[in-house]
């Protein structure tokens, strides 16, 4: 039954071309959103908490900060509204899931950038 889930998944969902990003590293995520009868595109700018689950349900969390409240998101990586993914600083991170980041505040909350 698994494996009938997976082809089903492999054949119909629609991937997108997404860059490759991981946590620690910066990105833009910009989606559309629908208010009444317009569609307009927002953007979320912050730092990758995690990468969770494989396949069609796999998702990631961004953290920014908005002045001094943190503000988490979920996205789902097949998102429909989802348009595009930007990759603006990679980040060296030692964990694959850093939520001791969210403990973080001022110079500490800091991420060195890898070197390519």
């Amino acid at each position: 039954m698994e494996s009938l889930v997976k082809f089903v998944q492999d054949e119909f969902v629609t991937r997108k071309d997404l860059p490759e990003f991981s946590a620690g590293d910066t990105i833009t995520v910009y989606y559309e959103i629908k208010e009444g009868n317009k569609t307009r595109t927002q953007f979320f700018r912050g730092v990758v908490i995690q990468r969770r689950g494989s396949g069609t349900s796999e998702t990631f969390t961004i953290r920014k900060m908005s002045g001094s409240i943190g503000v988490e998101r979920i996205f789902p990586i097949n998102l429909p509204a989802l348009q595009k993914i930007e990759i603006n600083k990679r980040g060296k991170v030692r964990r694959a899931r850093i939520y001791y980041f969210r403990g973080l505040t001022g110079k500490k909350a800091r991420i060195k950038e890898r070197r390519h």
